[in-house]
């Protein structure tokens, strides 16, 4: 099934959505956050889904405003797939090759669940950077509360995928990553998800032999193609992420989980660092990308101006007195 949140005569609502793009309500059901708590797993989410069936449809989704289809409990946004990492490490840091301690362990950032975007939303630049950036990602969604998982387990926790755009300001990014806690506000203005969550159980067919699914990846700037992937190329699987996210902690209904950017092309900053120059350029205002990735839909969103930032003063070398 295919849940769509959306905005229509001024009213918030959830819907299953048929082939035809026709809108299906939950009836009493606004947030799908809140029924993925309420559901507690795949099983009764598609139960709900049942039963909005059986009541006369709603809007066609023409008609409406689509909305990200939740509001996530949390963002771990990982970085899975080997070639991205070959790509920006050249472009942000200058230098080549893939960190060893990469491959210990699935590694992730937690990033901002107040700025989630959804697919008929404008992307503001981040105030103060020139040098925007789309990430093509795919996100996990959490339908079980689950701690210290296995990856078998884990798939049972995993109630479906979204589309998920990382917006990075690359050159804030790679000035704060100089004191060595990871990106924050590179990575803060926005996340956009959309424009559907489609059950786990859809994706099944496209599982390969070793648990991966074969989902082809596009990305475009402008109509233009810029990159092509697939999704099967993550060296970990969503379940062993959900997993590692899992250790020593819980993850919660709502969660998100992000795939990591894909590679050849899944973003401009991996080019970047392949050819040795911006070339396509970084995006700017009146820019359009669209995201797609197979059997999930198309992420399109249009960058607009964003606000100037708020000027703060430089950290003061203060004295080091003691009481």
């Amino acid at each position: 099934m295919r849940f769509a949140a959306y905005e229509h005569h001024h009213r918030t609502r959830v819907a299953v959505v048929e082939d035809d793009d026709t809108l299906f309500p939950l009836p009493g059901v606004s947030s799908l956050s809140t029924l993925l708590t309420q559901t507690a797993g795949l099983p009764g989410l598609l139960a709900a889904g049942r039963e909005a069936l059986d009541v006369p449809p709603g809007p066609h989704v023409s008609q409406v405003r689509l909305l990200p289809p939740l509001q996530p409990t949390s963002v771990r946004d990982f970085v899975t797939f080997e070639e991205h990492v070959e790509g920006v490490r050249r472009a942000v840091d200058g230098v080549a090759g893939v960190p060893e301690q990469w491959y210990a362990a699935p590694t992730f950032y937690f990033t901002n669940a107040h700025a989630i975007h959804g697919p008929e939303d404008d992307v503001p630049m981040p105030p103060g950077s020139s040098v925007l950036d789309f990430e093509l990602e795919v996100g996990a969604v959490i339908g079980r509360e689950g701690r210290d998982l296995t990856p078998e387990r884990a798939r049972d926790h995993i109630v479906g995928y979204t589309v998920f755009n990382d917006w990075s300001a690359r050159d804030l990014q790679s000035a704060e990553m100089k004191v060595g806690l990871g990106p924050c506000k590179g990575k803060d203005t926005a996340t956009t998800l959309g424009p559907y969550l489609v059950t786990a159980d859809e994706l099944e067919p496209f599982r390969d032999p070793d648990g991966f699914l074969r989902l082809a990846l596009t990305a475009s700037v402008n109509g233009e193609v810029v990159g092509e992937d697939l999704l099967s190329n993550m060296s970990w699987t969503f379940e062993e992420m959900t997993a590692y996210a899992s250790r020593g902690t819980r993850v919660l209904p709502g969660d998100v989980l992000g795939s990591g950017t894909c590679g050849n092309g899944g973003c401009l900053a991996e080019l970047w660092g392949r050819h040795g120059t911006q070339d396509p350029p970084p995006l700017k205002p009146g820019d359009t990308v669209s995201l797609t990735v197979e059997a999930i839909g198309t992420l399109t969103s249009t960058v607009v101006p964003g606000p100037d930032p708020v000027p703060l003063p430089a950290g003061r070398r203060r004295p080091r007195e003691r009481p």
